[in-house]
């Protein structure tokens, strides 16, 4: 009779309650703030001052706090660099990536150890700020958008993972499309980026969302507040209590209309830079085991 380890074991009644109460509670944990700051920033000006702060009750909504961020003004325009930044930064870093990887995961390659030691070494060994702003300020990218990409446009842990996906390719796969002619950009596009869907799907929601949370290569490298992204805004206006002033965002100008309370603009800010995250995730969640998990044992 086969012994299973005790965490393979079916859970008894009691366990399996303990179990479903405690991701319970995570989850409230999880969600209760994410529902208060949504609700704060659909409150009015009555409901935050009755609740004190955030608030927990539903009372008087109102999309003015949203009509604020996107009537044309500094927070519709970080958010345009935003959604830019992280397209373009995604589709040059998931293109390198895969070149890279797909290079050093043929063990013949040129160079193929030397470079995979540098790689390696950026694990152990980070230049510093000072000569990373040194090297973008020689390279002419300071105050421009190629200074929120560049600088990290690739990541070694995501390198190391797609090359080790690679390789778990069997080779039989490989050398049959080299015996019909294929050269190595036809093998990578016809067959092996069609069987590292997974993968590649993981890596891409990783340097998006890198792109889309990035502040500090702003907060360095730019000097216009005209490019900032919308995590600058967000550092701005909610972490140093900042408030968005009249004439910034357009709505408050307007005759016979008054702007929504701070604590709720504050809050809309939040909203506007969890959303992309919440959608996107569900959708590439389901490759998280294969593209990673399997990816990592092998190399």
């Amino acid at each position: 009779m086969t012994t299973l380890p005790p965490w393979a074991e079916r859970p008894s009644r009691v366990g399996a309650l303990l179990k479903g109460l405690l991701l319970t509670l995570i989850t409230v944990g999880v969600l209760f703030p994410i529902y208060m700051v949504a609700l704060t920033s659909l409150s009015t000006q009555e409901a935050v001052t009755e609740a004190g702060g955030l608030v927990t009750v539903p009372s008087g909504l109102s999309f003015a706090a949203y009509q604020e961020l996107f009537a044309g003004g500094v927070v519709t325009r970080s958010v345009l660099v935003s959604l830019g930044v992280t397209l373009v930064g995604t589709a040059i870093s998931l293109t390198v990536t895969v070149l890279a990887a797909y290079g050093l995961s043929r063990p013949g390659s040129l160079l193929h150890r030397p470079m995979l030691f540098l790689v390696l070494l950026t694990f152990l060994f980070g230049p510093g700020m000072i000569p990373n702003y040194l090297l973008v300020s020689s390279l002419g990218l300071i105050d421009t958008y190629w200074s929120l990409i560049l600088p990290g446009a690739v990541t070694a842990f995501n390198l190391v993972v797609m090359r080790a996906f690679f390789m778990n390719i069997p080779d039989e796969v490989t050398d049959s499309a080299r015996i019909d002619g294929a050269n190595e950009f036809r093998i990578l596009r016809t067959i092996v980026l069609p069987m590292s869907k997974g993968v590649t799907a993981v890596i891409g929601l990783f340097y998006a969302v890198g792109y889309w949370n990035s502040f500090f290569n702003a907060v360095l490298y730019l000097n216009d507040n005209a490019k900032w992204p919308l995590q600058v805004v967000l550092r701005q206006y909610v972490l140093q209590g900042q408030s968005l002033i009249v004439g910034q965002s357009g709505v408050g100008t307007l005759p016979g209309q008054s702007l929504p309370p701070s604590l709720a603009i504050q809050m809309a800010i939040v909203v506007v830079a969890l959303l992309p995250v919440l959608f996107v995730y569900p959708f590439v969640q389901r490759h998280f085991t294969k593209g990673v998990i399997i990816g990592a044992i092998k190399g």
